[in-house]
């Protein structure tokens, strides 16, 4: 990508404020449709760009969520930087996922956060089981956020950069205690090598994988499994679909009512049409 149009698309990724994660993941996809062709990328066709995605879907057989970083970068680039009308560029829309989160038990949870004895990681696999985090938000919680006499977590600029409040469990305070104690963090709780600074996403995905190989508990999944287990569970305990939305900090109900499809608690109490002749 020529440098003036890499810097057009930075400032457009800026301006309307994408995560630095998701500048990172565009400007990726960017520069493998570039190495693909080895030409500009205001100089391919639309099948050049079709045939490209095509690749990525059948041969390298990438992850849908993976490919649908793809699809929309470069929506983004001939669509709103370059302008390119529907004639020059079309691509088909990407419809859900039919794949459903895989879950593990609460017993599973459990030997999971066990198995890790620094105190740090355990009370970080615990902040995103017991609150339902996503990553990202696991680890750019701050102190100023744990809510000690409510009991509540604040999430600041969430996915779709919105806060909300979601619930903190006794367990995960108690951890968090034990890793204050131990490691006297001021600011970042989950923080990396300069404390300054929190921890990535993919050092948080390697202390989840850690765990996994520790506790021998099977592998469904990285580490955004701690966050369906939430969801899954608390619908299994019979908690308010409204309140597990707004904790989770979905924005659509049908969003939150796909982890009914995989608690064990809803399929036995569905009865079967048979029962009823």
């Amino acid at each position: 990508m020529a440098s003036q149009l890499r810097e057009q698309v930075n400032m457009h990724m800026r301006l309307r404020g994408f995560s630095p994660r998701t500048i990172e993941s565009y400007t990726h996809a960017y520069v493998e449709l570039a190495r693909h062709y080895m030409r500009p990328l205001d100089y391919l066709a639309c099948c050049d760009i079709q045939s490209f995605l095509d690749f990525l879907i059948s041969v390298r057989k990438l992850e849908w969520s993976t490919i649908n970083v793809y699809f929309s970068a470069y929506r983004l680039l001939y669509e709103k930087i370059l302008g390119w009308d529907k004639k020059r560029f079309s691509i088909p829309r990407r419809g859900r996922s039919g794949k459903r989160p895989g879950i593990l038990s609460q017993d599973e949870v459990k030997e999971l956060i066990r198995a890790l004895i620094n105190v740090k990681h355990r009370a970080l696999l615990a902040m995103i089981y017991g609150s339902g985090l996503r990553v990202s938000e696991a680890v750019a919680l701050r102190c100023v956020h744990i809510e000690r006499s409510r009991m509540m977590l604040r999430v600041e600029q969430g996915k779709g950069h919105k806060d909300r409040y979601t619930i903190l469990s006794p367990v995960a305070l108690d951890l968090l205690e034990s890793h204050w104690h131990k490691n006297k963090f001021s600011d970042y709780i989950f923080y990396g090598n300069d404390r300054t600074k929190p921890m990535s996403v993919g050092t948080a995905q390697a202390v989840y994988y850690q765990a996994l190989e520790k506790s021998g508990v099977r592998k469904v999944g990285g580490i955004h499994v701690l966050r369906h287990c939430f969801a899954t569970h608390l619908m299994e305990n019979d908690v308010d679909i409204y309140h597990i939305k707004r904790w989770m900090g979905h924005r659509a109900l049908s969003t939150t009512a796909r982890y009914m499809h995989v608690t064990r608690e809803h399929i036995k109490k569905t009865r079967s049409p048979l029962d009823d002749l």
